[in-house]
């Protein structure tokens, strides 16, 4: 006898890909390209949120939480994620900044992930029952439906999510958006002021021109530290460089 799962309002979102694929064209070669489904789900109200990506690396899988964690417009206790396999996918398997940058999201979203646990179905019951919705609801109508951008796509796919999220749910007699006005809603934190930046890390070695290589440019840091080993973050708009913890100087 399995007891079933009680989610309380505001305390959980789970996170997943689904297992089949929006397709997109490229216009220039005609050649049918597959993009990335990603599902989240609140567990009390299962107020649902699609979107697709290019890939399941580490700047699109944190990017889509950011954009369900405003779509949601604010921020569960926990992030319930499947074994962080979702958010590694070959090309960066054993990329070191995946659990740094997932950590540094959870921190700026003042939340924690939670890995569900291996061999343990229930964790994640309530994500892949989503994810089976959003393939039924979603991916099926799309089939017949031409994309050459992510753009149209995921337009596309926002009306069909807030279809999904306005329909009656016959065991709970109300609409998944009707939960979560009444439970999720006001029980989430409120998101903070400025939106997560994705960051990449890296390890560089203080030159004895006391600069350091980032990508094949140079960033100057504090002369006392040539030799040092420092950690380099990245983002689209800056450098910045961290030694022992400390940042000790930012570039745009």
């Amino acid at each position: 006898l399995t007891m079933r799962q009680v989610h309380r309002a505001g305390e959980k979102c789970f996170v997943d890909y689904a297992g089949q694929h929006p397709t997109l064209i490229d216009p220039a070669t005609g050649e049918v390209c597959p993009a990335e489904l990603f599902v989240a789900v609140l567990g009390a109200s299962n107020y649902t949120y699609a979107e697709a990506t290019r890939t399941q690396q580490v700047a699109d899988w944190l990017g889509s939480h950011a954009r369900a964690l405003a779509f949601y417009g604010g921020v569960p206790a926990g992030v319930v994620c499947d074994q962080l396999k979702s958010a590694v996918t070959r090309p960066c398997r054993y990329e070191p900044g995946l659990q740094r940058s997932y950590a540094e999201l959870a921190e700026h979203y003042g939340t924690v992930i939670l890995p569900a646990r291996p061999a343990h179905a229930r964790d994640k019951a309530k994500v892949e029952v989503a994810v089976q919705v959003a393939e039924r609801w979603i991916l099926a109508r799309l089939r017949h439906e031409t994309f050459f951008s992510l753009a149209t796509l995921n337009a596309r796919i926002t009306a069909l999510v807030a279809d999904l999220n306005g329909r009656q749910m016959r065991l709970y007699q109300a609409s998944r958006r009707e939960l979560f006005e009444r439970l999720d809603r006001p029980a989430l934190r409120p998101l903070p002021a400025e939106p997560f930046v994705y960051g990449e890390w890296k390890l560089a070695r203080v030159n004895l021109d006391y600069h350091v290589e980032v990508h094949g440019h140079y960033y100057s840091v504090p002369h006392a530290l040539v030799h040092e080993a420092v950690d380099a973050r990245v983002t689209a708009t800056t450098v910045e460089v961290f030694h022992r913890g400390q940042r000790v100087a930012a570039h745009v």
